[in-house]
């Protein structure tokens, strides 16, 4: 039996009242806040982040074109007749005397020399095919001589090559062979005629109209103009330029043979042709060749009308007032800088402002003379948020007259870097 004395004894636990519960309103209020707020600074900084950066901008800051400094060169024209100076691949240095067509004598020979030439062409040093001259040719050979033409001696069989042929063309200025190798090429002097006309047309010749393979008809007219333009594909043909080089050949029945132009060889001359008659006074097509900042460059010339009583007398006069015009234009033509290494050529605006420039990386030069204009062009990939400094980014190129463009590389300054996460929402608060 348990003592009443230490007996305790546990009533029964009395239940909460219904609809009680314990007092934690403030803290679920602080928390809900605080959650709410966490959230809305969370959007808050995404935001920015969802966008995809703006892509850098490019501004050029080189002007598109410049003049070359300096005085323009002073051409030295011919008081009369027609004159044309040009240099190859930089431009022309103009023309005087107007463009009417004009007879132009053995100056026509050039489209003969190279109405063969693209049709039966030869490499340097080649002498291609042979042709035999007819008896009818040589037939001819008496009266041809009785007119005081320009011939080498033929007789009925005698065998050329081609080489020879164009030698005794191009040298001196063979009427009759220009006439053989006609009829050699096309059947007939028309046929051939034909095809000199309608390379005249292709070319773009459109003042020149041929009678004759020989240029003894005086209509056969043309400008200096156009018989630059000929002069100028002409050129570029190897057996061509090899063989107006010359000073002398070697033909058969002939022996040795002189070349008209008696400028080869000085001033840097390497031909072209020379041109004589009563109605077409001295003539000249003309190429020289001038060294520039370490090239060879062409300059290409015509003078036509040049008075005299005769042949020597309107060669000479020719020739004297060509010297001026090679010389001039070898004078006139340099090198010339137009934009400097390190020149600031474009500034580039990246996100969120940073800048930085892109630079020439070496000097830009362009062969011309004072006073042409240089077209300057600027050709920049899309550029990516990040570019190092110094990394090589675009180029600027320039063109002249109608030279082949030149370029130098673009280089970064300062670099451009992309913005961090930081900045983008530090710049969007």
């Amino acid at each position: 039996m348990l003592d009443s004395a230490t007996t305790q004894v546990i009533g029964p636990v009395p239940t909460r009242p219904p609809g009680h519960r314990r007092a934690r309103g403030p803290w679920v209020l602080v928390s809900g806040l605080l959650a709410l707020l966490l959230i809305g600074t969370a959007m808050f900084a995404v935001a920015p982040l969802r966008h995809p950066l703006p892509t850098p901008t490019v501004t050029r800051t080189v002007a598109a074109s410049m003049t070359i400094p300096g005085k323009a060169p002073a051409v030295p024209w011919p008081d009369t007749g027609q004159a044309a100076l040009t240099v190859e691949e930089v431009g022309s240095l103009g023309r005087s005397g107007g463009s009417k067509p004009v007879p132009i004598a053995s100056v026509t020979k050039v489209m003969t020399a190279y109405v063969i030439l693209t049709e039966h062409p030869l490499d340097r040093g080649e002498h291609g095919p042979k042709l035999t001259v007819s008896k009818a040719r040589a037939a001819a050979y008496p009266a041809e001589q009785s007119r005081n033409e320009s011939l080498v001696p033929v007789v009925a069989g005698a065998v050329f090559t081609e080489r020879q042929a164009l030698q005794a063309v191009m040298l001196p200025s063979a009427n009759n062979m220009a006439r053989i190798l006609a009829e050699w090429d096309a059947g007939s002097i028309g046929a051939f005629v034909a095809k000199m006309n309608d390379t005249a047309a292709a070319l773009g010749m459109k003042d020149t109209h041929y009678t004759d393979p020989a240029g003894y008809d005086p209509g056969t007219v043309s400008t200096a103009v156009d018989q630059v333009i000929l002069a100028r594909k002409a050129m570029k043909l190897p057996a061509f330029a090899e063989i107006v080089a010359q000073k002398k050949a070697t033909l058969p029945i002939a022996g040795t043979v002189r070349n008209y132009n008696s400028l080869v060889g000085q001033d840097g001359v390497v031909g072209i042709k020379t041109g004589s008659t009563d109605e077409a006074g001295g003539c000249l097509v003309f190429a020289a060749v001038v060294k520039v900042g370490g090239r060879k460059i062409t300059v290409v010339g015509a003078v036509l009308g040049q008075p005299g009583a005769d042949t020597p007398v309107q060669l000479a006069r020719v020739f004297r007032v060509t010297r001026p015009l090679v010389r001039t234009a070898a004078a006139a033509v340099g090198v010339h800088p137009v934009v400097r290494a390190g020149d600031q050529v474009a500034l580039v605006r990246g996100p969120l402002g940073a800048v930085t420039t892109l630079n020439a990386t070496e000097d830009l030069t362009v062969v011309g003379w004072p006073g042409m204009r240089v077209k300057l062009d600027i050709d920049v990939p899309e550029v990516p948020d990040r570019l190092p400094a110094e990394a090589e980014h675009g180029r600027i190129k320039a063109v002249v007259g109608g030279s082949t463009p030149v370029a130098t590389p673009l280089h970064a300054g300062t670099g451009l870097e992309a913005p961090s996460i930081w900045d983008r929402i530090r710049r969007h608060r």
